[in-house]
């Protein structure tokens, strides 16, 4: 029996397309002026120019990364170092650890860093956007638990207060698509199928600071060799989800709809608000481990995912649902499962019989 894939908001399956593009890639460095450079660098330019199309943003305002997470640092740490000692960065408490451990460490530095509590569905408020405020990152869901933030009315009110805008875009545009009016959109490929590779974006007419000095390539914004075969991989997965994402989250919201009612059936609280994104069920059982049920599940053919994370041999809490209200013993027994656009009806189905089976099991056992 094949296995069931329920974690796509942990790394999405790479896309056919994907691999399609990668077949011909040029050997070439798209720096060199050689035939096989100018190859590498018009295969760079025809990501550029895709993932530009996808967007609805113009070329110079793409820059390939090698992840999300590098997209989230140059955002925050290039805009932010070029701003006035006084000015505030303000993000909050749910924010993927990427956007966090940026801001703290721009703290350390001796910039004013401002880290807002959220709700009990890890919705962010706008109304903490305060005069002084110079930068705001916000994301466009939560990564946890999938709740839709209010991009558009964040957007709105930092820059009334001139204040810069970072929306992280890792978790998401495979689904919904982006608010127009941010300043600077962070993008990680294996959330989105491409496999690697990642995007900055960054609004005509805002200036950063490189996290990387040497050379010009990426318009200046990220010197060292330009990686074709991860841009080409980037370009084809966002063309395919601004293509697909409507049609893919109408499908997925069924499905998901029908793994939350089941995990409520099992007694999971479950977690993230109404608005959220389509293919998300998440829950926290008080009296059962992330790491027991994720290993159980394993086991039983379901690859899914826990707010709790495994580091040093020890299970940690999830600072989402913790940031949310959740006591210490509902975030160590947190379930995520998200369905991707591989993900058929016939899965849910046998997925509804294992779940059942796992998580019917005495806590001890599961």
């Amino acid at each position: 029996m094949t296995r069931i894939f329920l974690d796509d908001a942990g790394g999405a399956p790479i896309l056919a397309e994907v691999t399609a593009a990668l077949r011909d890639l040029p050997e070439g460095n798209p720096s060199s002026p050689h035939a096989e450079g100018r190859a590498a660098r018009a295969a760079l330019d025809r990501a550029r120019d895709l993932t530009a199309q996808a967007l609805g943003a113009g070329r110079t305002e793409i820059t390939f990364t090698a992840s999300g997470t590098e997209a989230v640092n140059l955002a925050l740490f290039g805009s932010h170092r070029r701003m006035p000692a006084t000015g505030t960065i303000l993000t909050w408490a749910a924010e993927h650890q990427a956007v966090l451990g940026a801001v703290r460490r721009l703290q350390a530095e001796g910039h004013r860093v401002q880290i807002a509590p959220v709700d009990d569905a890890a919705r962010a408020d706008p109304d903490a956007i305060s005069p002084g405020t110079a930068l705001v990152s916000i994301g466009l869901a939560n990564n946890e638990v999938g709740t839709l933030q209010p991009v558009r009315e964040v957007i709105d009110r930092a820059h009334e207060r001139g204040a810069l805008v970072h929306v992280d875009a890792c978790a998401g545009p495979r689904w919904i698509p982006i608010p127009d009016g941010a300043d600077l959109v962070s993008f990680s490929g294996h959330k989105l199928g491409s496999g690697r590779g990642g995007a900055l974006y960054v609004k005509d007419g805002v200036r950063i600071y490189p996290l990387l000095y040497g050379g010009p390539q990426e318009w200046g914004r990220r010197a060292g060799h330009e990686d074709v075969g991860s841009a080409l991989a980037f370009a084809s997965a966002i063309s395919v989800c601004a293509r697909e994402r409507e049609a893919r989250a109408s499908v997925a919201r069924t499905q998901a709809a029908v793994l939350r009612s089941l995990l409520a059936e099992l007694g999971g609280e479950l977690t993230g608000a109404v608005e959220r994104l389509p293919n998300f069920a998440s829950c926290a059982f008080a009296d059962r481990k992330g790491e027991d049920m994720l290993l159980a599940l394993d086991i039983a053919g379901i690859a899914a995912s826990s707010g709790s994370a495994c580091a040093s041999g020890s299970l940690d809490p999830s600072h989402v649902l913790l940031s949310m209200g959740l006591s210490l013993d509902a975030a160590l027994g947190s379930l995520r499962l998200t369905t991707g656009y591989a993900t058929t009806d016939e899965e849910i189905a046998r997925a509804r019989d294992i779940l059942s089976s796992v998580l019917t099991r005495s806590p001890a056992r599961a």
